[in-house]
Parts: structure tokens; C-alpha cells; sequence
């Protein structure tokens, strides 16, 4: 079974949670923010859900630190809280939510949102190890009226076929870019596609990037 972290201060709710997501999920839950942290690192959860009001440390810093964390950074967090997602549901996703519930909470919906949402981020994460690695990239797109657009970023993590990065223009997945390292002037890549977007429309919108064939010149060999 999948492994779900709740996180709300209310044990009423946190009950309400493990009662009817438990034939799903193995749950751990707390009512803590500092035990919370502890238990993301320790526990390495397949999603968590967390709520925004909460003594000593506000959901806002959880969600911010667990999405900072190298070690926790790609654990979905989903926001499940009696706060109006309207007023703080793009707020959460810039600090690394993947989706936003409001209570009193739809259980249907919210089981279609994490079995999404676990099903793409373990595709996103089967296969090839990667290592964090800092490397300066150009991507290119070309429009549909062959207008290119070229964005330079850097990478956080790669592997010998793929890589994650910022990437602040709008962005889909199954796009297609051409990559080119930018050390020693420039040298293309190979061309990839974007099989996953974290945070879309946010500041902190990233891409994760799929050579479609053997890069050409790589990082990583």
C-alpha cells in the first residue's frame, strides 16, 4: 500500500482521514509541524496532506520547507483545509503544492487527486538514478508559427537521459525542446520532451525533461 502523512492539528479531522482512507493507504499521521518534518525525511511518504492553520508553524512553512528539501522535495503535498482554496490555492502551489481540497472534504475527489497525482510522480521517478547537479542549459521551443523562444535555466537534478529544471514560460507536457549545454560556448544536446510540470503558472514552475533519443552531448554518459 501507498504511504499517506497527514498533518492537521485537529485529531478529530486527522480521524475522520485515517477512517476513510485507510483501506487505501498505510497512514501515519500527527498533529505536529516540527514531528511532521521529522516524519517526511524518516517515513519518505508517497503523498501528504497538510493543513494551513496550525499552532507554533503555519502549513505555509511546512509545505515551503518540505518542498525545499532535497531529500522530501518530490513527496505531492495536497492542502486540505477549511481555508477558501479561491483565496489561497495559487498562493500554496508557488510554495510547492500539487493541489488544494476544501473541507468539509469530497473523499471521492480527493482519492482521484492523490492516485493521480502518486501514479505520475512514481512514472516521473521509475528507471534511472539521478544525481543533483547544477548544469547551465538553453531550451528552445518553436511555436506552431515557428517563432523560437529560448530560456536559459539550470538544472537541479540529471541522469543520463533526463533532467529537471526551472522553466518559467507557460508549459505542457509532451512538449518538445531542443536542449543545448551552454559551457564552452554551446553545444546542442538532443532534442526532449516535458513529461511532467511541477507547480504550473507559479514562480516556481518547473519542468521535467525526457531525451526522446541518445543525447548527443550529455553531462552525464
Amino acid at each position: 500500500m501507498k504511504k499517506l502523512l497527514i498533518i492537521d492539528d485537529d485529531e478529530s479531522v486527522r480521524k475522520v482521514l485515517r477512517f476513510r482512507l485507510k483501506d487505501s493507504y498505510e497512514i501515519i499521521d500527527t498533529g505536529s509541524p516540527e514531528e511532521a518534518l521529522a516524519l517526511a525525511l524518516k517515513e519518505k511518504p508517497d503523498a501528504i496532506l497538510l493543513d494551513l492553520m496550525m499552532p507554533k508553524y503555519s502549513g505555509f512553512e511546512v509545505c515551503q520547507t518540505v518542498s525545499s528539501l532535497s531529500f522530501t522535495q518530490d513527496i505531492p503535498i495536497v492542502i486540505v483545509s477549511g481555508e477558501s482554496s479561491a483565496q489561497y490555492k495559487d498562493f500554496c502551489e508557488a510554495l510547492g503544492a500539487k493541489d488544494y481540497v476544501q473541507k468539509p472534504v469530497d473523499f471521492d475527489l480527493l482519492q482521484k487527486k492523490l492516485t493521480k497525482l502518486i501514479e505520475s510522480n512514481g512514472k516521473a521517478n521509475r528507471g534511472e538514478p539521478r544525481v543533483r547537479l547544477r548544469v547551465m542549459l538553453k531550451l528552445r521551443s518553436v511555436n506552431g508559427e515557428g517563432i523560437a523562444t529560448d530560456v536559459l535555466t539550470v538544472t537541479e537534478t540529471v541522469s543520463a537521459n533526463s533532467f529537471l529544471c526551472a522553466y518559467q514560460p507557460l508549459l505542457a507536457e509532451g512538449a518538445l525542446v531542443e536542449v543545448y549545454l551552454t559551457r564552452n560556448g554551446q553545444q546542442f544536446a538532443g532534442k526532449a520532451r516535458v513529461v511532467r510540470v511541477d507547480w504550473p503558472g507559479t514562480p516556481g514552475q518547473r519542468g521535467d525533461f525526457q531525451f526522446i533519443e541518445k543525447p548527443v552531448e550529455w553531462i552525464l554518459r
